[in-house]
């Protein structure tokens, strides 16, 4: 039997690194109409998500803005208003939350938004300096 450990044997001859993740964590960025925040905001109270980032932000999508009149001159509003919410949960929470942001977020009509879902690799909470899911 060879000793896996020597140089010798398979995992000699190859190089591997180990990270250590405390738990995997996703960042979800929804972008929606500002009038819909605090029904957004409640549904995500009601899957346990409590933490959450909002910040008002403009841009347009395939609804490419629209026309206003104002004293009687016709213009273009190309940036429209949105809110650009941002939480960070880890893997479990993450099918319960975006469901609960789309369906609270949703009219039927263009320019409901869209939601986004990333990777985090780390989290420390500055205070304490704990890392992982429990910084968040």
């Amino acid at each position: 039997m060879r000793n896996c450990f020597a140089g010798s044997g398979w995992l000699g001859q190859r190089s591997f690194t180990f990270k250590f993740f405390y738990a995997d964590m996703k960042k979800i960025e929804a972008i929606i109409k500002p009038f819909k925040l605090e029904e957004v905001k409640d549904a995500l109270g009601e899957v346990g998500i409590e933490g959450m980032t909002v910040s008002e932000v403009k841009g347009f999508g395939r609804q490419k803005g629209h026309t206003e009149i104002y004293r009687g001159s016709e213009y273009t509003v190309d940036f429209l208003p949105k809110i650009k919410l941002e939480v960070v949960i880890s893997d479990e929470r993450l099918d319960a939350a975006v469901t609960a942001i789309v369906k609270s977020a949703k009219t039927g009509k263009i320019g409901d938004g869209k939601v986004f879902v990333s990777n985090i690799e780390e989290a420390v909470r500055i205070r304490t300096e704990e890392k992982g899911e429990g910084a968040v």
